[in-house]
């Protein structure tokens, strides 16, 4: 805390940042606004904050989303009153989905400016209903309530950010004026009973965080079930990082059970020790693929995963065991096949299941299938002239260097790598907004995953989703770390083309498709970016090598047509279905 705050108001501006400092926040996204003058002080003076200033409350609030997902802590976003806090809550729903950290101040007028038409009033309180984990509404700023209970208040917003699960908070800050720095002297014995946490830098309240695990008898239950069973897959959706992925990848190993792994999990698909199914939502279209899956067990680890294919195919043939585990109790389970739901945070519980479980054979018959369906898939691309939507997914995912960041948007482009990207070096993270799975957003959050990673990060998102979000190439302009934004431009929502409604002529291309006939050159000088506009099929890879070397923000838009990219989907599910369930023929 800053020796004398100048007044009231800025002194619990600033024990409730510096107790966030403490307890680990260090990012604060500030969007200008007069209401909340005092806790923009309070970050722009303390030693440590690390400030970004975000002038649309929107691009913020998906700029601390992709910072959550790089890091898995929490940003705390900074907002004036009235629409600014409104702003917020698309990003807000996504981090609850995801059970991503977030941590918001918004800035209110007190008790007696509420429902009298004051300038700038709206009702604040529950404003986000149920897509936070917690929030509270402070008090106006006064000597009469102690300061212990602001900090006290502050570390329970941060442990409900923190989780399991994780999610978003607010805090609620309402201040009478002088919002400036202006000189009102608070008595010194006001802070005298915190006066340890003025001479320390430890938080006030620091939460233990328990280790939830299964006991021994659940999971010698848990690896009997297992056990019975002729086959058994292993699903891997998004975990809580590395260290969940090393636990995950060990399990594999030992088993030897197929692995059907999504992209967003960033799980490793180029172990030979380790049987994935690279190819598995394409192949669940066959009849024989699908036949050799009976009677199987599922062990689910993770979030649910991209493919549309395998929740049909669990819908169509419940297994007969499905054993979820995640580390919070909210129901995932959109085709209600989960037999078995346990809360435990998944490299415990995978460090502690591996022992009781016999090693595996390791068959080789599925990992067979998916090795001619990846043939296949070469042999298609290597005769298909244009330029495709499936070839840059398979193309970047063969590029990317180890180290670096690929952020996808949601739509088409994760679809496209979950499908077709297989990952060739490791230690690539991977961010996308799949909780409520929304295109708005996209350039903000891939913005601050970069800054999360302090890495390279390729973006990859739809024409659509950044005419959304354009304005948030000003966070790219303004980073340090390099970041492609690669825009597929296939002039218009192309993942509509794959739904029923692309069969009514009379609609669809005016109110589903949206064709908007736009090229982003001028969006890219205006905010003095690199800019390539790509045609040809062979043009990528040497341009995206040469960008990749060179360190830059750029922005690669890719010209593709929406009806050949429908066609090529179609024609290569086709051929794979066919050549896997009539070899030969």
């Amino acid at each position: 805390m800053t020796k004398n705050p100048a007044n009231i108001n800025i002194l619990w501006s600033e024990l409730i940042v510096g107790e966030l400092m403490r307890l680990g926040v260090r990012l604060f996204c500030i969007s200008p606004g007069s209401r909340s003058t005092p806790l923009t002080i309070a970050a722009a003076s303390l030693k440590g904050a690390e400030n970004v200033v975000i002038l649309d409350e929107r691009g913020a609030g998906f700029y601390a989303l992709g910072y959550a997902r790089a890091t898995r802590r929490p940003a705390a976003l900074i907002c004036t009153s009235g629409t600014a806090v409104a702003n917020y809550h698309p990003a807000v729903i996504e981090a609850y989905q995801s059970r991503l950290p977030m941590i918001i101040l918004s800035a209110d007028r007190p008790p007696e400016l509420r429902d009298s038409g004051a300038n700038q009033t709206i009702d604040q309180t529950g404003i986000y209903g149920s897509y936070v984990n917690w929030s509270t509404d402070l008090p106006v700023p006064d000597t009469s309530v102690i300061p212990q209970s602001v900090l006290t208040t502050t570390d329970q917003a941060y442990m409900r950010a923190a989780g399991p699960p994780g999610g978003p908070v607010q805090i609620n800050c309402m201040f009478r004026e002088p919002l400036e720095p202006k000189p009102v002297p608070v008595p010194a014995t006001y802070t005298a009973g915190i006066s340890r946490w003025l001479e320390h830098e430890e938080p006030w309240t620091a939460y233990v965080p328990a280790r939830g695990i299964p006991g021994k008898d659940s999971l010698r239950k848990i690896a009997a079930l297992l056990s019975e069973g002729s086959r058994n897959i292993l699903v891997i959706g998004r975990t809580g990082g590395p260290g969940d992925l090393k636990a995950v990848a060990d399990l594999a190993r030992h088993t030897g059970w197929p692995v059907f792994a999504d992209i967003t999990s960033g799980f490793a698909v180029n172990d030979e020790s380790i049987r994935t199914i690279g190819w598995y939502d394409q192949l669940l279209a066959s009849e024989t693929f699908r036949n050799r899956l009976n009677g199987c067990r599922i062990l689910h680890l993770g979030d649910p995963v991209t493919s549309k294919r395998y929740l049909q195919y669990i819908t169509d043939m419940p297994p007969g065991c499905y054993i979820h585990v995640q580390d919070h109790a909210r129901r995932q389970d959109p085709a209600h096949s989960v037999t078995h739901r346990i809360v435990s945070g998944i490299a415990d519980f995978c460090a502690d299941l591996t022992p009781l479980l016999p090693s595996g054979e390791k068959p080789q018959e599925l990992r067979d299938i998916d090795q001619r369906a990846g043939q296949i898939f070469t042999e298609f691309i290597r005769e298909t002239d244009s330029l495709s939507e499936i070839g840059i997914a398979s193309e970047i995912a063969a590029l990317l260097p180890a180290g670096s960041g690929l952020y996808l948007g949601s739509s088409m482009p994760v679809r496209d790598f979950d499908m077709f990207g297989r990952i060739a070096n490791p230690d690539i993270r991977i961010g996308s907004n799949r909780g409520a799975s929304g295109i708005d957003g996209s350039v903000s959050s891939a913005a601050g995953f970069a800054r999360g990673l302090s890495a390279p990060v390729t973006a990859v998102i739809g024409d659509v989703a950044f005419i959304h979000d354009m304005n948030a190439l000003d966070l790219i302009r303004r980073s340090d770390t390099p970041l492609i934004l690669v825009i597929i431009n296939n002039n218009g929502g192309g993942i509509f083309s794959f739904l029923p409604v692309a069969g009514y002529k009379s609609v669809f291309e005016t109110y589903f498709a949206t064709p908007h006939n736009l090229r982003f050159k001028g969006v890219a000088d205006m905010f003095g970016l690199d800019y390539h506009l790509i045609k040809e099929k062979n043009d990528f890879s040497s341009l995206y090598r040469k960008i990749l070397n060179g360190k830059k923000h750029t922005i690669i838009e890719v010209q593709t047509r929406r009806e050949e990219s429908f066609t090529l989907h179609r024609n290569l599910l086709n051929r794979i279905v066919e050549e896997i369930d009539n070899p030969g023929r």
